[in-house]
Protein backbone atom coordinates (compact mmCIF):
# COMPACT_ATOMS: atom_id res chain seq x y z
CA UNK A 1 0.00 0.00 0.00
CA UNK A 2 1.67 3.44 -0.85
CA UNK A 3 0.39 5.13 1.71
CA UNK A 4 1.91 2.87 4.17
CA UNK A 5 5.58 3.61 2.90
CA UNK A 6 6.67 7.61 3.60
CA UNK A 7 9.11 7.56 0.46
CA UNK A 8 5.84 7.25 -1.91
CA UNK A 9 3.31 10.57 -0.34
CA UNK A 10 2.59 12.68 -2.82
CA UNK A 11 3.55 15.50 -0.45
CA UNK A 12 6.87 15.09 -1.28
CA UNK A 13 5.90 16.42 -4.45
CA UNK A 14 4.29 19.72 -3.56
CA UNK A 15 6.26 22.13 -4.60
CA UNK A 16 8.15 23.90 -1.69
CA UNK A 17 6.45 26.76 -0.58
CA UNK A 18 3.23 25.05 -0.58
CA UNK A 19 5.11 21.36 1.28
CA UNK A 20 6.26 24.47 3.78
CA UNK A 21 2.66 25.57 4.29
CA UNK A 22 0.84 21.97 4.77
CA UNK A 23 3.92 21.00 7.38
CA UNK A 24 3.87 24.32 9.19
CA UNK A 25 0.50 24.02 9.54
CA UNK A 26 0.37 19.91 10.63
CA UNK A 27 2.94 20.60 13.10
CA UNK A 28 0.89 23.54 14.98
CA UNK A 29 -1.66 21.63 15.44
CA UNK A 30 0.53 18.78 16.91
CA UNK A 31 1.45 21.27 18.80
CA UNK A 32 -1.34 22.69 20.65
CA UNK A 33 -2.53 19.08 21.04
CA UNK A 34 0.49 18.03 23.27
CA UNK A 35 -0.04 21.58 24.49
CA UNK A 36 -3.07 21.54 25.65
CA UNK A 37 -3.17 17.80 26.82
CA UNK A 38 -1.59 18.43 30.08
CA UNK A 39 -3.44 21.45 31.09
CA UNK A 40 -7.09 19.59 30.08
CA UNK A 41 -6.47 15.58 30.93
CA UNK A 42 -9.45 13.33 29.94
CA UNK A 43 -11.78 12.73 33.00
CA UNK A 44 -13.74 9.53 33.17
CA UNK A 45 -16.88 11.66 32.71
CA UNK A 46 -16.01 12.57 29.54
CA UNK A 47 -16.00 9.07 27.70
CA UNK A 48 -19.39 8.91 27.14
CA UNK A 49 -20.21 11.96 25.73
CA UNK A 50 -16.57 11.08 23.38
CA UNK A 51 -18.13 7.92 22.66
CA UNK A 52 -21.52 9.28 21.71
CA UNK A 53 -19.67 11.93 19.42
CA UNK A 54 -17.87 9.42 17.74
CA UNK A 55 -21.12 7.07 17.20
CA UNK A 56 -22.79 9.74 15.99
CA UNK A 57 -19.59 11.21 13.51
CA UNK A 58 -19.38 7.76 12.35
CA UNK A 59 -23.21 6.77 11.68
CA UNK A 60 -23.58 9.97 9.93
CA UNK A 61 -21.30 9.18 7.34
CA UNK A 62 -22.15 6.11 6.66
CA UNK A 63 -25.02 6.58 5.95
CA UNK A 64 -24.58 9.70 3.61
CA UNK A 65 -21.69 8.60 2.12
CA UNK A 66 -22.49 8.17 -1.09
CA UNK A 67 -23.59 11.91 -1.22
CA UNK A 68 -20.65 13.22 0.24
CA UNK A 69 -18.27 11.35 -2.25
CA UNK A 70 -19.76 12.71 -5.18
CA UNK A 71 -19.79 15.79 -3.69
CA UNK A 72 -16.00 15.94 -2.76
CA UNK A 73 -15.40 15.24 -6.55
CA UNK A 74 -17.53 17.78 -7.61
CA UNK A 75 -15.65 20.11 -4.97
CA UNK A 76 -12.52 19.71 -6.50
CA UNK A 77 -10.17 22.79 -6.35
CA UNK A 78 -12.66 24.41 -3.88
CA UNK A 79 -13.32 23.69 0.12
CA UNK A 80 -15.08 20.77 0.18
CA UNK A 81 -17.93 21.90 3.08
CA UNK A 82 -19.32 18.89 5.59
CA UNK A 83 -21.79 18.84 8.44
CA UNK A 84 -19.29 16.64 10.42
CA UNK A 85 -19.44 20.07 12.42
CA UNK A 86 -22.09 18.75 13.89
CA UNK A 87 -20.51 16.42 16.09
CA UNK A 88 -17.11 18.22 16.46
CA UNK A 89 -18.23 21.55 17.70
CA UNK A 90 -20.57 19.75 19.46
CA UNK A 91 -17.12 18.17 21.17
CA UNK A 92 -15.81 21.72 21.55
CA UNK A 93 -18.39 22.61 24.04
CA UNK A 94 -18.21 19.22 25.95
CA UNK A 95 -14.87 17.26 25.55
CA UNK A 96 -11.40 18.27 26.37
CA UNK A 97 -8.58 19.07 23.82
CA UNK A 98 -7.24 15.42 23.95
CA UNK A 99 -10.61 13.66 23.52
CA UNK A 100 -12.19 16.06 21.06
CA UNK A 101 -8.31 15.61 19.08
CA UNK A 102 -9.23 11.88 19.31
CA UNK A 103 -13.01 12.55 17.96
CA UNK A 104 -11.99 14.60 15.09
CA UNK A 105 -8.73 12.03 13.58
CA UNK A 106 -11.70 9.16 14.19
CA UNK A 107 -14.01 11.29 11.56
CA UNK A 108 -11.25 11.94 9.12
CA UNK A 109 -10.19 8.36 9.48
CA UNK A 110 -13.38 7.07 9.21
CA UNK A 111 -14.32 9.36 6.17
CA UNK A 112 -10.99 8.54 4.30
CA UNK A 113 -11.44 4.66 4.76
CA UNK A 114 -14.84 4.37 4.12
CA UNK A 115 -16.00 7.46 2.21
CA UNK A 116 -12.84 8.12 -0.20
CA UNK A 117 -12.11 4.28 -0.06
CA UNK A 118 -8.53 5.47 0.21
CA UNK A 119 -8.37 7.40 -2.78
CA UNK A 120 -7.83 10.87 -1.76
CA UNK A 121 -4.66 12.08 -1.46
CA UNK A 122 -3.78 11.28 2.46
CA UNK A 123 -2.29 14.62 3.04
CA UNK A 124 -4.88 16.76 2.59
CA UNK A 125 -6.66 15.04 4.78
CA UNK A 126 -4.47 15.29 7.34
CA UNK A 127 -4.13 18.94 6.52
CA UNK A 128 -7.81 19.13 6.57
CA UNK A 129 -7.95 17.40 10.27
CA UNK A 130 -4.80 19.96 11.40
CA UNK A 131 -6.71 23.24 10.65
CA UNK A 132 -9.81 21.85 11.90
CA UNK A 133 -7.91 21.09 15.47
CA UNK A 134 -6.49 24.62 15.22
CA UNK A 135 -9.89 26.29 14.72
CA UNK A 136 -11.42 23.97 17.58
CA UNK A 137 -8.31 25.06 19.86
CA UNK A 138 -9.16 28.66 19.08
CA UNK A 139 -12.96 28.22 19.92
CA UNK A 140 -12.14 26.91 23.20
CA UNK A 141 -9.80 29.51 24.20
CA UNK A 142 -12.50 32.28 23.95
CA UNK A 143 -15.37 29.63 26.01
CA UNK A 144 -12.29 29.21 28.59
CA UNK A 145 -12.79 33.25 28.68
CA UNK A 146 -16.92 32.16 30.21
CA UNK A 147 -17.11 30.86 33.55
CA UNK A 148 -18.02 27.67 34.00
CA UNK A 149 -19.11 25.15 31.46
CA UNK A 150 -19.31 26.29 27.79
CA UNK A 151 -22.94 25.18 27.44
CA UNK A 152 -24.17 26.66 30.43
CA UNK A 153 -23.90 30.24 28.36
CA UNK A 154 -26.57 32.48 28.98
CA UNK A 155 -27.48 36.16 27.92
CA UNK A 156 -26.53 38.27 25.30
CA UNK A 157 -22.98 37.98 26.68
CA UNK A 158 -22.79 34.12 26.98
CA UNK A 159 -24.66 34.20 23.26
CA UNK A 160 -21.43 36.78 21.75
CA UNK A 161 -19.14 33.99 23.36
CA UNK A 162 -20.58 31.15 21.67
CA UNK A 163 -21.26 33.13 18.43
CA UNK A 164 -17.24 34.29 18.36
CA UNK A 165 -16.17 30.75 19.31
CA UNK A 166 -18.10 29.15 15.98
CA UNK A 167 -16.58 31.53 14.06
CA UNK A 168 -13.01 30.87 15.13
CA UNK A 169 -13.86 27.39 14.87
CA UNK A 170 -14.97 27.90 10.93
CA UNK A 171 -12.70 30.56 10.19
CA UNK A 172 -9.49 29.25 11.16
CA UNK A 173 -10.40 26.36 9.06
CA UNK A 174 -12.08 27.82 6.29
CA UNK A 175 -8.58 30.50 5.96
CA UNK A 176 -6.51 27.51 6.11
CA UNK A 177 -7.91 25.18 3.47
CA UNK A 178 -8.86 28.06 1.16
CA UNK A 179 -4.72 29.79 1.33
CA UNK A 180 -3.49 26.01 0.40
CA UNK A 181 -6.21 25.75 -2.23
CA UNK A 182 -5.21 28.76 -3.61
CA UNK A 183 -1.18 28.20 -3.45
CA UNK A 184 -1.42 25.25 -4.98
CA UNK A 185 -3.58 25.98 -7.78
CA UNK A 186 -2.40 30.00 -8.67
CA UNK A 187 -3.56 29.53 -12.54
CA UNK A 188 -7.18 29.18 -11.00
CA UNK A 189 -9.52 31.86 -10.71
CA UNK A 190 -9.75 33.14 -6.66
CA UNK A 191 -13.37 32.98 -6.50
CA UNK A 192 -12.63 29.27 -7.22
CA UNK A 193 -10.97 28.65 -4.24
CA UNK A 194 -13.43 30.24 -1.79
CA UNK A 195 -15.64 28.27 -2.86
CA UNK A 196 -19.66 28.32 -2.88
CA UNK A 197 -21.72 30.50 -0.28
CA UNK A 198 -23.92 27.50 -0.24
CA UNK A 199 -21.23 25.32 1.46
CA UNK A 200 -20.63 28.54 3.89
CA UNK A 201 -24.10 28.81 5.19
CA UNK A 202 -24.05 24.65 5.61
CA UNK A 203 -20.86 24.50 8.12
CA UNK A 204 -22.08 27.39 10.03
CA UNK A 205 -25.73 25.63 9.93
CA UNK A 206 -23.69 22.57 11.17
CA UNK A 207 -22.08 24.66 14.12
CA UNK A 208 -25.44 25.98 15.32
CA UNK A 209 -26.70 22.67 15.49
CA UNK A 210 -23.80 21.06 17.26
CA UNK A 211 -24.36 23.57 20.05
CA UNK A 212 -28.08 22.24 20.36
CA UNK A 213 -26.60 18.82 20.69
CA UNK A 214 -24.20 19.62 22.72
CA UNK A 215 -26.82 21.15 25.24
CA UNK A 216 -29.06 17.87 24.75
CA UNK A 217 -26.20 15.63 25.41
CA UNK A 218 -25.54 16.98 28.31
CA UNK A 219 -29.26 17.14 29.81
CA UNK A 220 -30.73 14.57 28.28
CA UNK A 221 -28.29 11.90 26.77
CA UNK A 222 -30.69 9.40 25.71
CA UNK A 223 -32.25 12.00 22.95
CA UNK A 224 -28.89 12.06 21.35
CA UNK A 225 -30.44 8.89 18.63
CA UNK A 226 -33.20 11.51 18.01
CA UNK A 227 -30.76 13.74 16.90
CA UNK A 228 -28.90 11.49 14.78
CA UNK A 229 -32.02 11.04 12.65
CA UNK A 230 -32.33 14.94 12.83
CA UNK A 231 -29.10 15.65 11.24
CA UNK A 232 -29.41 12.78 9.09
CA UNK A 233 -33.05 14.61 7.43
CA UNK A 234 -31.07 17.62 7.25
CA UNK A 235 -28.37 16.48 5.63
CA UNK A 236 -29.87 15.29 3.00
CA UNK A 237 -32.37 18.03 2.69
CA UNK A 238 -29.65 20.08 2.39
CA UNK A 239 -27.01 18.65 -0.07
CA UNK A 240 -29.34 16.73 -2.18
CA UNK A 241 -29.99 19.43 -4.45
CA UNK A 242 -25.96 20.31 -4.35
CA UNK A 243 -25.99 16.04 -5.37
CA UNK A 244 -28.31 16.38 -8.79
CA UNK A 245 -25.98 19.44 -9.73
CA UNK A 246 -23.06 17.29 -9.15
CA UNK A 247 -24.73 15.03 -11.16
CA UNK A 248 -25.57 16.73 -14.36
CA UNK A 249 -22.02 18.41 -14.26
CA UNK A 250 -18.71 18.02 -16.01
CA UNK A 251 -16.29 17.94 -13.48
CA UNK A 252 -13.52 19.09 -15.48
CA UNK A 253 -15.06 22.71 -16.90
CA UNK A 254 -18.00 23.45 -14.10
CA UNK A 255 -20.43 23.08 -17.58
CA UNK A 256 -23.34 21.17 -17.83
CA UNK A 257 -22.91 17.34 -19.14
CA UNK A 258 -24.07 16.57 -22.41
CA UNK A 259 -27.49 14.66 -21.09
CA UNK A 260 -28.48 17.37 -18.99
CA UNK A 261 -27.66 19.96 -21.54
CA UNK A 262 -30.28 17.83 -24.26
CA UNK A 263 -32.77 17.70 -21.48
CA UNK A 264 -32.89 21.45 -21.22
CA UNK A 265 -32.74 21.61 -25.25
CA UNK A 266 -35.23 19.77 -25.95
CA UNK A 267 -37.16 21.84 -23.41
CA UNK A 268 -36.61 24.79 -25.05
CA UNK A 269 -37.99 23.94 -28.46
CA UNK A 270 -41.14 22.56 -26.98
CA UNK A 271 -41.12 26.52 -25.24
CA UNK A 272 -40.36 27.93 -29.18
CA UNK A 273 -43.20 25.87 -30.65
CA UNK A 274 -46.04 27.35 -27.84
CA UNK A 275 -44.23 30.81 -28.93
CA UNK A 276 -43.17 30.16 -32.31
CA UNK A 277 -39.65 31.80 -31.74
CA UNK A 278 -36.57 30.62 -32.43
CA UNK A 279 -33.63 28.48 -31.01
CA UNK A 280 -29.70 28.80 -32.22
CA UNK A 281 -27.54 26.03 -31.41
CA UNK A 282 -23.69 25.98 -31.30
CA UNK A 283 -21.10 22.62 -31.50
CA UNK A 284 -17.34 23.95 -30.97
CA UNK A 285 -14.71 22.00 -31.13
CA UNK A 286 -10.87 23.00 -30.43
CA UNK A 287 -8.47 22.66 -33.08
CA UNK A 288 -5.52 20.36 -32.32
CA UNK A 289 -5.90 19.88 -28.41
CA UNK A 290 -4.35 16.87 -29.13
CA UNK A 291 -1.51 18.74 -29.36
CA UNK A 292 -1.90 20.28 -26.24
CA UNK A 293 -2.21 17.10 -24.27
CA UNK A 294 1.19 15.64 -26.55
CA UNK A 295 3.13 18.73 -25.77
CA UNK A 296 2.64 19.74 -22.02
CA UNK A 297 0.62 17.14 -20.55
CA UNK A 298 -3.22 15.95 -19.35
CA UNK A 299 -2.98 18.42 -16.93
CA UNK A 300 -2.45 21.19 -18.90
CA UNK A 301 -5.38 20.16 -21.00
CA UNK A 302 -7.74 20.08 -18.39
CA UNK A 303 -6.63 23.43 -17.25
CA UNK A 304 -7.03 24.62 -21.27
CA UNK A 305 -10.43 23.10 -20.98
CA UNK A 306 -11.56 24.89 -18.00
CA UNK A 307 -10.38 28.17 -19.40
CA UNK A 308 -11.99 27.77 -22.56
CA UNK A 309 -15.50 26.41 -20.75
CA UNK A 310 -14.81 30.37 -18.50
CA UNK A 311 -14.63 32.24 -21.82
CA UNK A 312 -17.93 30.41 -23.39
CA UNK A 313 -20.23 31.25 -20.67
CA UNK A 314 -18.95 35.00 -20.35
CA UNK A 315 -19.25 35.36 -24.42
CA UNK A 316 -23.32 34.47 -23.84
CA UNK A 317 -25.90 35.66 -22.39
CA UNK A 318 -26.88 34.67 -18.51
CA UNK A 319 -30.06 32.43 -19.59
CA UNK A 320 -27.74 30.83 -22.52
CA UNK A 321 -26.48 27.25 -21.84
CA UNK A 322 -22.87 25.90 -22.77
CA UNK A 323 -22.55 22.13 -21.84
CA UNK A 324 -19.33 19.74 -22.72
CA UNK A 325 -20.41 17.14 -25.04
CA UNK A 326 -16.95 15.61 -24.16
CA UNK A 327 -13.28 15.89 -25.15
CA UNK A 328 -13.04 19.09 -26.62
CA UNK A 329 -16.13 19.28 -27.89
CA UNK A 330 -18.77 22.09 -26.43
CA UNK A 331 -22.06 22.83 -27.20
CA UNK A 332 -24.07 26.27 -26.72
CA UNK A 333 -28.14 26.59 -27.15
CA UNK A 334 -29.07 30.19 -27.33
CA UNK A 335 -32.77 30.57 -27.26
CA UNK A 336 -34.53 33.40 -29.15
CA UNK A 337 -31.84 34.01 -31.91
CA UNK A 338 -32.12 34.59 -35.73
CA UNK A 339 -29.41 33.05 -38.18
CA UNK A 340 -27.76 36.21 -38.04
CA UNK A 341 -27.29 36.36 -34.38
CA UNK A 342 -26.11 32.96 -33.93
CA UNK A 343 -23.49 32.96 -36.56
CA UNK A 344 -22.75 36.23 -34.38
CA UNK A 345 -22.46 35.16 -31.72
CA UNK A 346 -20.54 31.92 -32.68
CA UNK A 347 -17.46 34.56 -34.01
CA UNK A 348 -17.98 36.24 -30.64
CA UNK A 349 -17.04 33.27 -29.04
CA UNK A 350 -14.11 32.22 -31.69
CA UNK A 351 -12.75 35.39 -31.06
CA UNK A 352 -12.65 35.33 -27.33
CA UNK A 353 -10.99 32.20 -27.53
CA UNK A 354 -8.27 33.06 -30.11
CA UNK A 355 -7.92 35.76 -27.34
CA UNK A 356 -6.58 33.78 -24.51
CA UNK A 357 -3.45 33.34 -23.08
CA UNK A 358 -3.80 30.22 -20.23
CA UNK A 359 -0.91 29.85 -17.93
CA UNK A 360 -0.05 26.17 -16.64
CA UNK A 361 2.39 23.80 -15.54
CA UNK A 362 3.75 21.38 -18.07
CA UNK A 363 4.80 17.75 -17.37
CA UNK A 364 7.48 18.64 -16.61
CA UNK A 365 6.75 20.76 -13.51
CA UNK A 366 7.55 24.21 -15.81
CA UNK A 367 4.97 27.57 -16.04
CA UNK A 368 4.20 27.73 -19.50
CA UNK A 369 1.28 30.30 -21.35
CA UNK A 370 -0.41 28.87 -23.80
CA UNK A 371 -1.97 31.26 -26.40
CA UNK A 372 -3.18 31.12 -30.26
CA UNK A 373 -6.24 27.99 -29.61
CA UNK A 374 -8.57 27.91 -32.33
CA UNK A 375 -11.67 26.68 -32.73
CA UNK A 376 -14.53 25.32 -35.47
CA UNK A 377 -17.62 26.40 -35.14
CA UNK A 378 -20.80 24.94 -36.49
CA UNK A 379 -24.50 26.65 -36.74
CA UNK A 380 -28.00 25.69 -37.03
CA UNK A 381 -31.25 27.34 -35.31
CA UNK A 382 -34.78 26.14 -35.18
CA UNK A 383 -36.98 25.89 -37.03
CA UNK A 384 -35.03 27.37 -40.53
CA UNK A 385 -32.56 24.58 -40.00
CA UNK A 386 -34.90 21.62 -38.64
CA UNK A 387 -37.76 21.06 -36.22
CA UNK A 388 -36.77 18.68 -34.13
CA UNK A 389 -33.71 18.52 -31.71
CA UNK A 390 -31.97 15.57 -33.39
CA UNK A 391 -31.90 16.72 -36.40
CA UNK A 392 -30.52 20.19 -35.87
CA UNK A 393 -28.17 18.72 -33.68
CA UNK A 394 -26.66 16.50 -36.58
CA UNK A 395 -27.08 19.81 -38.89
CA UNK A 396 -24.88 21.66 -36.45
CA UNK A 397 -22.52 18.88 -36.33
CA UNK A 398 -22.01 18.58 -40.01
CA UNK A 399 -21.78 22.68 -40.25
CA UNK A 400 -18.98 21.97 -37.28
CA UNK A 401 -17.18 19.55 -39.90
CA UNK A 402 -17.40 21.88 -43.10
CA UNK A 403 -15.77 24.26 -40.75
CA UNK A 404 -12.77 22.07 -39.99
CA UNK A 405 -12.59 20.50 -43.93
CA UNK A 406 -12.25 24.36 -45.10
CA UNK A 407 -9.64 24.74 -42.82
CA UNK A 408 -10.43 25.41 -38.86
CA UNK A 409 -10.63 28.64 -36.77
CA UNK A 410 -14.28 29.80 -38.96
CA UNK A 411 -17.94 29.56 -38.16
CA UNK A 412 -20.18 27.56 -40.50
CA UNK A 413 -23.76 27.75 -40.46
CA UNK A 414 -26.06 24.94 -41.39
CA UNK A 415 -27.88 24.84 -44.82
CA UNK A 416 -31.33 25.87 -44.38
CA UNK A 417 -34.36 23.45 -45.92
Amino acid sequence: MPWLDPRRWKLWSLPPVVLAYVVTVVAAATLVTLATARRTPAEALNWPFFLLLAGGAVLHLEAARGIERIREIGAEGSPHAHMQSVWLFAGVLVLPMPLLVALIVVSYTHSWFRVYKRRAVLFRKVFSAASVVLGSAAAQLVLGLFPGRAVDVDGPLGLLVLVTAGFLYWFINYALVVTAIFVTNRQNPVRTALGNASDVLIVLASVGLGSGVAIIMLARPWLTPMLLLTVLALHMGLLLPQFRVAARTDSKTGLVDATFWHDVAERELARARRLVSTVGVLLLDLDHFKLINDNYGHLAGDRVLRAVADALKHSVRSYDLVGRFGGEEFAVLLPGVSTDEVRAAAERIRFEIASLHIAVVDRLGEDRVISGLTASVGAAVFPDTATELSPLLLAADEALYQAKNNGRDRVATATVF
